[in-house]
């Protein structure tokens, strides 16, 4: 049987390599593409979705716990883990599926399987998949990989979904556990322990660096803090792991901190310590696909690899490893397979932390600004003197807004507070636009609404602000 033939396939469906498979076929590349595991990726079945769901269940619950502040008698609520999975699973489903039905919809075949890229031959690049249909060949002129990330492994703490967790084990709970220890600060671990922590256990967080979520603006991360230590979790930063032992009836965590070692009792440990690209799959390697420093494969500005033809998007290649940047980037390859001009050319990428008070993000913070040699000033805006916080009874953390101190050009935003994912794409536009404080503050928000933070914290940078006292 000859091989079937396509100008473009792409390995991986997940929210870099689907949107770039529907983007071909909108532009009449006849493409297809292959999955191994989930459609949609882990950010559909095992990720982004799911763990906002458990996210939105959780501050719920908690929410419900506290209704009598606004006069609403309820009973002390409780939590059934089995139903809130079906929920969550009916989420997922939705989604999953109407991915399956969007790339169908724009004339790309969906093939379920492993694929293995071989070296390029005379009429493409040949793949060949194993799957449920029985092993297939396939040829393509292009290729796009866009097979993902993996949760990091410590040495001695491997994954049982037992009594050592990653993200994936820890959104399918069934049921609460007592105590759980979180190894790593960052947000997958902070999202998840406050979750839990939130439904009753006891949570400790182990992180290694002097600070929980590193790379978020510092004042923005104190809010967090602040809220985590209201909530009993422990937090112990410039901390190891070391190792643990299965007592049977517990997990026993050793740790070190300045030296000195101390255990920790839990019924589960939940490591998330980062990811690791899928560069040591799908046979890059043997196919020619350089693969650089941490495993991620090399491309150029045109997310071009080494080897003619092919490309490669996402966690793969490094960088921010969100979601949304992947997205882009399959966007931009499928324009540049169709021959049109495309490149990444992008001046932020927000961020967003799903923590309770969320933080978002977008541009440089203050010290980035400071570092690139910049003369900045600042404006801060709290939720505590906006009507709308007040009025919804949510008025933690605050809208920051960092500009060029002679060219007023705003540099970076950042949100912590209730909605700050919702609001910070008005501030990632102002960036792209290369707009100034006077834009933000110049253009009517409605009241009362949240939105209004942003455009007062811009106004405090310029010493305008109507509804604080200007420092």
């Amino acid at each position: 049987m000859s091989a079937q033939r396509y100008d473009a396939v792409v390995i991986g469906a997940g929210p870099g390599g689907y949107p770039a498979a529907i983007r071909l076929g909108q532009l009449k590349v006849k493409t297809a593409i292959i999955e191994r595991e989930y459609m949609g990726g882990v950010c559909l079945n095992v990720g982004c979705i799911p763990s906002k769901a458990v996210i939105h269940a959780a501050k719920t619950f908690e929410k419900i716990g506290h209704a009598d502040e606004l006069g609403i008698t309820v009973g002390k609520p409780s939590i059934d883990m089995a139903k809130l999975q079906t929920w969550k699973g009916g989420v997922v489903t939705k989604l999953t599926t109407g991915v399956r039905t969007l790339l169908k919809g724009n004339g790309v075949d969906v093939i379920d399987g492993a694929a293995t890229l071989g070296k390029p031959g005379p009429d493409g690049h040949v793949i060949t998949i194993t799957g449920p249909k029985g092993p297939q060949t396939i040829i393509a002129k292009s290729v796009v990989l866009a097979t993902g990330s993996r949760p990091f492994e410590i040495p001695g703490f491997k994954t049982d979904q037992k009594r050592i967790l990653d993200s994936t084990g820890a959104l399918a709970l069934d049921r609460v556990p007592a105590r759980m220890v979180v190894i790593g600060g960052g947000y997958i671990g902070l999202e998840l322990g406050m979750v839990y922590a939130k439904l009753g256990s006891k949570v400790s967080v182990v992180e290694a660096l002097p600070s929980i979520l590193a790379s978020m603006d510092k004042d923005c991360v104190a809010v967090v803090a602040r809220k985590l230590k209201k909530m009993g979790v422990e937090v112990m930063t410039e901390t190891k792991a070391k190792s643990w032992e299965d007592k049977g009836d517990r997990a026993v965590l050793t740790v070190e901190k300045a030296g000195a070692l101390a255990t920790i009792d839990a019924d589960v440990i939940l490591v998330s310590v980062g990811r690791k690209p899928n560069s040591d799959t799908a046979g890059l390697a043997e196919a020619g696909v350089a693969i650089g420093k941490g495993g991620f494969v090399t491309v150029d500005e045109q997310l071009r690899t080494n080897v003619p033809g092919v490309y490669a998007i996402g966690d793969l290649v490094g960088g921010m490893m969100l979601a949304h940047k992947a997205t882009k980037e399959g966007e931009v390859v499928a324009e540049i397979i169709a021959g049109h001009k495309a490149a990444v050319d992008v001046r932020t990428i927000p961020a967003v932390v799903f923590t309770d008070p969320e933080i978002a993000s977008a541009g440089l913070t203050e010290d980035e600004a400071k570092a690139k040699g910049a003369t900045v000033k600042v404006g801060k805006f709290p939720f505590a003197a906006l009507g709308r916080a007040l009025s919804v009874n949510d008025t933690e953390g605050f809208c920051k807004v960092v500009i060029d101190a002679k060219t007023e050009e705003v540099l970076g935003v950042h949100i912590v507070g209730n909605g700050a994912s919702d609001l910070i794409s008005e501030a990632a536009l102002a960036i792209e636009m290369g707009a100034v404080a006077q834009d933000l503050n110049l253009t009517v928000h409605p009241h009362p609404t949240l939105s209004e933070a942003v455009r007062e914290a811009a106004a405090a940078a310029l010493g305008e602000a109507v509804h604080i006292i200007n420092r």
